[in-house]
């Protein structure tokens, strides 16, 4: 199941309640067969509340466990606000603008953008399941405006060019 979503409005229209996000969640994880983050060959109990039981470790878990979701207690659907909002914003969010839009502390908010931010960095070695595109963008500045000793005789502008990374493929277009 694919969303595309336009506007805030779509997401909370797809996503009404809790629930509704931890079932897209498990759809997108799992499928049909729940494995068990523990150990992936074991047998997986169904106890309440949305949790599971790993038959072998013994270990309970649920939908959020080992992703950035894990270990707190911020509604899904508040964070997959902040995801769209994070997204979906040309300059990026600061924190005291999330904690005013999706209604919780800043503290909190830059809880969930660290989360976030950490999903995108190079360390992370996930792979995207679908096509990716990233538009181009220039970091830096002018030499005149940069101290004595940080001016360099170089072009000081990197330059990210639109790019379209398909990783089902293994195929990299620039």
């Amino acid at each position: 199941m694919k969303f595309e979503f336009k506007s805030l409005f779509d997401l909370q229209s797809a996503f009404p309640d809790e629930q509704s996000c931890i079932d897209h969640l498990e759809n997108m994880i799992w499928g049909d067969v729940i494995i068990s983050p523990f150990d992936a060959t074991s047998k997986v109990y169904k106890c309440k509340g949305n949790k599971y039981r790993c038959k072998n470790t013994g270990k309970y878990f649920n939908v959020k466990t080992g992703t950035l979701f894990d270990n707190t207690k911020i509604e899904l659907r508040k964070w997959f606000m902040a995801i769209w909002l994070v997204t979906s914003h040309k300059k990026g969010i600061s924190s005291v603008q999330l904690s005013k839009d999706i209604g919780v502390t800043q503290k909190t908010a830059w809880f969930m953008l660290e989360r976030i931010r950490k999903c995108f960095s190079s360390e992370n070695n996930n792979s995207l399941d679908d096509v990716v595109e990233v538009d181009e963008t220039y970091i830096g500045g002018k030499n005149k405006n940069r101290h004595n000793s940080k001016k360099s005789q170089k072009c000081s502008r990197a330059f990210i060019e639109r790019q379209i990374c398909c990783s089902r493929h293994g195929t990299t277009s620039r």
